[in-house]
């Protein structure tokens, strides 16, 4: 792929970003406005506004599952003049969650999947005239757990299986329309929600009926001990930044990118690998962490 790492001259070309507030988004925002792109930026409140507005870079408070916000987003796309046009969509917003399947009402599961699936859908249905009249690309944002579904990661993993059938089915039909579509596969990033794994399982726990928690406790806690080194030994979040920038400068762009050390590594082994081998490899990289649980109770 060409590198485009040091371009920095001026775009007649639009980039929208979702969930931008923090990390992968804000680090993609600020990359592709280096680069020389005009970035609508979408966050979530007026604070992020103000911490993320710079060169290039225009804050727009964005709800992915609100249509009003939508629409408004479409009417700013269509209002630059004639002749910039919208180079690419980053659907990046999501939300994670670490739960096994049994304690995640379906009220979340509804939830989690308005973010992370219909919000990504509604914001490509709106912007694809716009991405078909640009010959653009939509990029959007999976994880390693739209490959492999390790325990308790279900829900968040089921809603990126789910972009990931989007996305395959969406390249198929709008290749021909000159439109790419690009899925970006992150493993361990350093950003915010990967460092709150610990709060979230506490919340997870503390939501547990006793008998559930008698069931589940050990799995948490191991899957919370084993993902905390990750909060500061994976990619920084600028890694992902150029992996996307350089998937959106490119004419022809790979299906797919993954991002980090160890997630090519995991995607090829699931690729590999038996249904049965990977359920035990999986377990035992847990076991010391459920044994160290068991032998502090």
């Amino acid at each position: 792929m060409r590198d485009n790492t040091n371009e920095t001259a001026p775009r007649n070309e639009i980039v929208v970003v979702t969930g931008a507030s923090r990390g992968i988004g804000a680090a993609t925002a600020r990359e592709l406005a280096r680069r020389g792109y005009h970035v609508l930026a979408g966050v979530r409140s007026d604070d992020d506004v103000r911490a993320l507005k710079d060169s290039n870079l225009e804050p727009v408070l964005l709800d992915i599952t609100d249509e009003a916000e939508i629409a408004a987003l479409v009417r700013r796309v269509m209002d630059f003049p004639a002749g910039r046009r919208l180079r690419a969509l980053v659907n990046n917003a999501g939300l994670a969650i670490n739960t096994p399947l049994e304690t995640y009402t379906l009220t979340e599961w509804r939830r989690l999947f308005e973010v992370n699936l219909f919000g990504h859908v509604a914001m490509t249905q709106a912007l694809l005239p716009a991405l078909i009249a640009g010959r653009g690309t939509v990029v959007n944002m999976s994880s390693v757990g739209g490959k492999v579904a390790m325990a308790t990661y279900g829900p968040y993993a089921a809603s990126k299986f789910a972009l990931e059938a989007a996305s395959d089915a969406l390249r198929r039909e709008v290749a021909s329309l000159g439109v790419k579509v690009v899925v970006i596969e992150p493993g361990a990033v350093t950003t915010s929600m990967l460092g709150e794994v610990d709060d979230r399982g506490r919340r997870v726990l503390d939501a547990m009926t006793p008998a559930q928690r008698g069931r589940y406790a050990a799995l948490m806690h191991a899957v919370v001990r084993q993902a905390r080194p990750s909060a500061s030994s994976g990619a920084p979040p600028e890694e992902a930044g150029r992996v996307i920038a350089d998937a959106i400068a490119s004419e022809r762009p790979r299906a797919r990118y993954t991002v980090g050390r160890s997630t090519a590594m995991i995607v090829r082994l699931t690729r590999l690998l038996s249904d049965r081998m990977l359920d035990r490899l999986l377990a035992r990289n847990l076991k010391p962490y459920i044994d160290e649980y068991s032998s502090d109770q």
